[in-house]
């Protein structure tokens, strides 16, 4: 697991967002991209059918305007791949995706088994911050961490005091709407969600007492800091825990 040290400037994040479709379905893909590590990973992402939503984690190569782009297919693999991050080189042959990015988009195809499908996407949104910070459109960005009935997504927006998550979303899954809005303080740190090398990281799940938890990821301090928020069922909405 790797951290960001510091603050933003540390220019972790080059990410482009897209709306189109796989086949019939409509999805929403989140594209973040690497100088690349040892395993020759360049691109990490995260997308949902629109009818289903549900994170799905994918990592891959970018070769020139082609990317192959593989889909994590359990906790095991997503803790060898992302969490640890593998010291040998990844093999993406036999992935699903194979993609050509163009400037504002990218098609391609998506093929598992017998079935292939037509991938269509159209960049919508993107956040930059490696260099001179740059963001275009509302950068959605669709956290890995989810619970069976809630996916969680961050707005990152520019401040006076720099470029964080202003607010998280809950999506209840069954009907795709935002149920509720957590807002971060616009302060001098502006360290929300600017914790974590992959930015699909910065909200966590974990368990305990058999209940879900949601930890959001600050920077700041070294090696940063949580909250954590637990839903009430009383009040039907997740509550920062003391």
């Amino acid at each position: 697991m790797l951290l960001m040290c510091g603050n933003a400037a540390a220019g972790w994040y080059h990410v482009e967002n897209y709306e189109g479709s796989i086949g019939s379905q409509p999805v929403h893909v989140s594209l973040q991209s690497y100088d690349g590590f040892g395993s020759g990973i360049t691109v990490e992402g995260s997308y949902f059918y629109d009818a289903k939503q549900s994170p799905i984690a994918v990592y891959g190569k970018i070769t020139g305007t082609r990317l192959a782009l593989c889909e994590i297919s359990g906790k095991k693999e997503f803790d060898r791949v992302l969490m640890v991050g593998s010291k040998t080189p990844v093999d993406t042959a036999g992935c699903p995706f194979s993609i050509d990015m163009a400037e504002n988009g990218a098609t391609g195809t998506w093929s598992k088994g017998a079935d292939t499908y037509p991938v269509t996407l159209r960049k919508v949104a993107s956040l930059d911050d490696k260099g001179e910070v740059k963001i275009d459109g509302t950068v959605e960005i669709p956290f890995w961490a989810e619970t069976a009935a809630d996916r969680f997504a961050g707005i990152y927006a520019e401040t006076d005091s720099g470029t964080c998550m202003k607010k998280m979303q809950v999506i209840k899954k069954r009907s795709g709407k935002v149920v509720q809005e957590i807002a971060f303080k616009d302060d001098d740190a502006c360290s929300a969600g600017m914790l974590m090398t992959s930015i699909y990281m910065n909200v966590e799940k974990w368990v305990e007492g058999g209940k879900d938890v949601i930890s959001v990821n600050f920077s700041g301090g070294g090696a940063g800091h949580t909250e954590d928020y637990a839903f009430s069922p009383k009040a039907n909405k997740y509550r920062k825990r003391k």
